[in-house]
């Protein structure tokens, strides 16, 4: 069965975007320094497709994940740059009770129950499932998350989106592998779920 993985940039006070609900990639989190281009190779298919060419990995084959998960906010987020479709090198699904339509063809729009969802592409032959996010699916799915890859930025913001926007709740996860990055100061955190 596939694996619902949670790879999301985060602060070290837990939020993945600003209070605004904005990515803060471009003022928040380090795009450059010295876990860029490893990260960029262990996880070749987070990289948007318009990056890709910048950063050699045009035609890089996807080593982890075959599918995306987004919320509506992130997903119109890239739209107001000018991106129809982030990751059109997988299936790429799109959450939201209000969008009735989207601009790209290959992207699949979901009104429907994101458990319900989530449960049957688990079920799909394939490599894992990546949930990029937001906060909101996140925490709509909780408890369908296998594993979280946490790239943890040396940075507080105060408040935001937290990492999973959902009642209280207690999971446990177990870390299963670690990378410190000295130079930019980020961590890449992979935890396990203990079922």
């Amino acid at each position: 069965m596939r694996k619902l993985v949670y790879l999301v940039a985060s602060t070290l006070d837990g939020f993945v975007a600003d209070p605004t609900r904005k990515d803060p990639s471009d003022t928040v989190f380090l795009l450059a320094g010295d876990h860029a281009e490893p990260l960029m190779r262990e996880y070749p298919e987070m990289v948007p497709h318009h990056i890709r060419p910048m950063v050699g990995l045009e035609g890089a084959e996807n080593r982890h994940f075959d599918t995306v998960l987004e919320g509506r906010v992130s997903y119109v987020m890239g739209l107001g740059m000018g991106v129809e479709n982030a990751y059109p090198h997988m299936r790429h699904l799109v959450f939201s009770s209000t969008l009735t339509e989207v601009p790209d063809p290959r992207i699949e729009l979901v009104a429907g129950d994101p458990v319900e969802k989530v449960r049957d592409l688990k079920k799909e032959d394939g490599k894992d499932i990546w949930l990029c996010g937001g906060g909101a699916l996140a925490g709509a799915v909780r408890d369908e998350v296998d594993e979280i890859h946490l790239k943890l930025n040396p940075v507080v913001i105060g408040s935001g989106t937290p990492l999973f926007d959902a009642g209280f709740g207690i999971d446990r996860y177990a870390l299963a592998s670690s990378r410190v990055f000295d130079g930019s100061g980020v961590v890449l955190l992979r935890y396990v779920r203990e079922r």
